[in-house]
């Protein structure tokens, strides 16, 4: 199996306090997976965090960007923004906006679960 980039292998020590956190590669970028749940994704070394419509005020008052990208000339928005610049530089601001991550992670699990079962 081929080596992540260094990047992505460094992500583990970054969120030591959060826990173990698992890349996978994906779509040429890494997901990134925290208790069987996507919590960030890695694309062009730049790590976005799992947002929803609780967390992500919080990004944005912290300076991060949505992840977009383009598909057939079409803008498609994704509920992940960049990791605010201190999450690699002080391991509990990383435990702190990894726990949001995967706070959204958990909260959009539950609801694709709930439409899940409406469908049923």
């Amino acid at each position: 199996m081929k080596r992540a980039n260094e990047f992505v292998e460094h992500l583990s020590e970054v969120f030591r306090l959060f826990g173990a956190i698992h890349p996978k590669r994906m779509f040429g970028g890494y997901g990134v997976y925290h208790n069987a749940l996507m919590i960030g994704l890695v694309a062009d070394d730049t790590l976005y965090l799992k947002t929803d419509a609780l967390s992500a005020p919080l990004f944005s008052e912290a300076g991060s960007v949505p992840f977009e990208y383009t598909k057939r000339g079409v803008t498609m928005k994704m509920s992940y923004a960049s990791a605010p610049v201190e999450v690699f530089d002080d391991p509990e601001i990383a435990r702190i906006w990894a726990c949001r991550a995967y706070e959204a992670a958990l909260r959009s699990s539950a609801r694709s679960i709930t439409r899940a079962k409406h469908r049923q």
